[in-house]
C-alpha cells in the first residue's frame, strides 16, 4: 500500500469516529482500568494515549483503577498470605497500609505520570480523601455471613472533587479506598467503586477493562461471547458466574439500574480496545443495558 493510500485509510477511520465524537461530547465516561493492561508496558502506554485522546476530544474520562497483581506481590514480599473470600481480598490492619501505599503512591502515581507525559491533564484522587467515598464493612454476601476484615462497600459518593477536577480541565484518576463512619480506611473492590462513582456522576458509559473478551455463556469459549444483555437476563445469570467475572457483571448491573446508560466489559489485553468500544459501530466485549 502506498503512503497516500495509507493516509487515506487513516482519514477514513478518523471520519467514522465523528458521529461518536459528537454523541459523547461533554459526556462523562467512567473507565475502570485493571488486569494485564496495568502491568504490560505497551498496553499501559496505549491506555494513557486513549485517555488523552478522549480528553482532547471534548469527552470527560474518569479513571478508576484497581491493582490486584501489584498488591498481591507487595503483600507476598511483606510475608502476608493473600486470601480471597467470594472473590474479595481479605484485608487486615497491616494489609490496608500496604494496599493504600501501592494504590496511591505507586499505581495512581504511575497512571497520572503516563498520561501527563502526553498532555498535562491528569490528577490523582484517593477515595478516602476529600469525602469522596464513604463505606462500611462487608459482613454478608449472598445471604451468608463473611469475615473480610477491612473490606468495604460504598455507601455514599460525594462527587464534588471529581466535578471540580473536570471543571479544571483534568482527568481524575481515582484509587478505590473509602472511609467508614469512624474514619477507618477500607479496601473497596474497584469494579464496585467504579459502578458507584459512575452512578453518582451520571456517566453516559461505564467501561471495565479486564483480562477476558467479555461475558461468555460457555467460558472460556470465545464463540460464546454475549455481546449484548439486558438487566433482567443478567440478573438471572449472575448466580452461575465464577468469582472472577461475577463482581464485574454485578457492577455493570448496578450501574445501569442506577442511571448509567450503558455498561461494558471489554478485553483490556487489546491495545486501543477502548477506542474500538467508544468510536465504532461494532463495539467490543459485552454491553449491559437496563430493561428496555
Amino acid at each position: 500500500m502506498s503512503a497516500q493510500s495509507q493516509a487515506l485509510a487513516k482519514a477514513e477511520v478518523l471520519s467514522q469516529a465523528l458521529p461518536w465524537l459528537l454523541k459523547f461530547k461533554d459526556a462523562i465516561l467512567v473507565i475502570k482500568f485493571g488486569g494485564n493492561a496495568m502491568i504490560e508496558k505497551e498496553l499501559f502506554e496505549s491506555f494513557a494515549q486513549d485517555i488523552t485522546f478522549l480528553k482532547l476530544s471534548g469527552i470527560h474520562p474518569v479513571v478508576i483503577h484497581g491493582g490486584g497483581p501489584q498488591i498481591s506481590l507487595a503483600l507476598k514480599n511483606a510475608g502476608i498470605e493473600t486470601r480471597f473470600i467470594k472473590g474479595l481480598r481479605y484485608t487486615d490492619e497491616k494489609s490496608i497500609q500496604i494496599i493504600r501505599r501501592i494504590l496511591v503512591d505507586e499505581i495512581q502515581a504511575d497512571i497520572v505520570s503516563e498520561i501527563n507525559k502526553i498532555h498535562d491533564c491528569a490528577v490523582g484522587i484517593s477515595g478516602d480523601d476529600l469525602n469522596l467515598l464513604h463505606g462500611e464493612k462487608i459482613t454478608n454476601i449472598d445471604g451468608l455471613n463473611v469475615e473480610l476484615g477491612l473490606v468495604g462497600e460504598v455507601t455514599k459518593v460525594e462527587p464534588k472533587a471529581i466535578f471540580e477536577a473536570i471543571s479544571a480541565g483534568k482527568v481524575p484518576v481515582i484509587s478505590t479506598l473509602a472511609r467508614d463512619k469512624m474514619g477507618q480506611v477500607l479496601n473497596i473492590n474497584a469494579d464496585f467503586a467504579a459502578s458507584a462513582i459512575a452512578s453518582a456522576v451520571e456517566a453516559k458509559k461505564m467501561i471495565i477493562l479486564t483480562d477476558v473478551i467479555g461475558l461468555m455463556s460457555n467460558y472460556p469459549d470465545p464463540e460464546s461471547l454475549i455481546s449484548f444483555i439486558n438487566a433482567r437476563d443478567l440478573s438471572g445469570l449472575l448466580p452461575k458466574l465464577d468469582e472472577g467475572m461475577k463482581p464485574k457483571m454485578q457492577a455493570c448491573l448496578s450501574a445501569v439500574q442506577n442511571g448509567v446508560s450503558r455498561a461494558h466489559v471489554i478485553d483490556g489485553r487489546i491495545a486501543h480496545g477502548l477506542m474500538v468500544e467508544i468510536f465504532t459501530d461494532q463495539g467490543a466485549g459485552t454491553m449491559v443495558v437496563n430493561d428496555e
